[in-house]
């Protein structure tokens, strides 16, 4: 199954991983293991929550004013 990753940079450092599909998230000090980490919590939820996945996700981005 493929699934999506949204890794953002952590302040504190390292990276903030979250998978769209299930709503995992989780983190980790480099992508390499954000995405591990990532990719066994995914697979831990989805042992409880069976997905069925309808079609591809679509990412695109959008800019909103600075001070908005």
């Amino acid at each position: 199954m493929e699934l999506s990753a949204v890794l953002m940079p952590s302040p504190e450092g390292g990276y903030v991983a979250f998978n769209p599909e299930t709503g995992t998230t989780t983190q980790g000090e480099t992508v390499e293991e954000a995405l591990s980490n990532l990719r066994e919590a995914t697979e831990l939820y989805l042992e409880e929550f069976p997905l069925t996945i309808a079609g591809r996700p679509l990412l695109t981005s959008f800019q909103v004013p600075e001070h908005a």
